[in-house]
């Protein structure tokens, strides 16, 4: 079966003396165990990568999550150490990419930092330390050594009725592994919720309107990909839109021929 190709984004990192651009290998797996795609690192060189020459090279994009957070200047938020840590690389390579991957249709998934990501390139903005707010939930991952143990399914959410992502799971609530201590604040232009939280976090959006699927999920549906269903459903869903796309592309391609 053929694997379309999908942009990922990467982390800067510093370790072994080299500045290394990365991203975490469940990201990569879950793009090809539960998508069927390729993926293919994007490194974060902001404004000297083509982005629209990228574009008209792949059939999907997709943001991972990450330790560091959006630089809250951002928007408009305070830029504190308390607040970080900060990845202002990534920040000027994934913000445009949304941008312009929504602008020409091509299948977005954003995880986690992504949300965060594709709220704030679309003019939103985020809260920080959301488990200190009246009424909220403590959103963090426990302290443990333990992998499975940090990132265990034991958070509901609820789908909104007529969402993309209703069509996804059906409306009604699921159970997720949300793991994050900053959230959507103010929405952006063109976003609608797609799922929140029983505290009522958002923990889902998506574009208004959009040419393909363009979905946000503050949960880690890239952890248990290969074991749980609502999170191969979120990958599927991304994957036949980027089948889509790519056959859509075939198509123009024949016909101009």
């Amino acid at each position: 079966m053929q694997q379309p190709l999908v942009a990922v984004s990467t982390d800067v990192r510093q370790f072994d003396n080299y500045t290394w651009h990365a991203a975490p290998r469940q990201y990569l797996e879950a793009a090809i165990a539960g998508a069927g795609v390729f993926p293919v690192l994007v490194p974060s060189f902001g404004d000297r990568l083509d982005l629209d020459e990228l574009l008209s090279s792949v059939d999907g994009v997709m943001m991972t999550g990450s330790k560091s957070n959006v630089h809250p200047s951002l928007y408009g938020g305070d830029a504190s150490e308390a607040n970080g840590p900060y990845d202002p690389d990534r920040d000027a390579t994934t913000l445009p990419l949304i941008r312009r991957a929504i602008e020409r249709g091509v299948p977005l998934l954003a995880i986690c930092r992504g949300i965060q990501e594709m709220n704030v390139a679309l003019g939103g903005s985020l809260a920080t330390e959301i488990q200190e707010r009246e009424g909220s939930l403590d959103h963090r991952a426990p302290v443990s050594d333990n992998q499975d143990e940090r990132f265990a399914i034991r958070q509901s959410v609820s789908i909104k009725p007529g969402s993309c992502l209703a069509g996804v799971f059906g409306a009604g609530d699921v159970m997720v592994n949300s793991v994050h201590r900053q959230a959507v604040d103010r929405l952006g232009a063109k976003l609608q919720v797609e799922a929140v939280a029983t505290d009522g976090t958002v923990e889902a959006v998506s574009v208004r309107d959009s040419r393909s699927f363009a979905v946000g999920v503050q949960w880690h549906p890239e952890y248990w990909v290969q074991s749980d269903s609502v999170s191969q459903r979120v990958f599927k869903a991304f994957g036949d839109a980027v089948r889509a796309h790519a056959a859509a592309r075939a198509a123009t391609r024949a016909a101009a021929e």
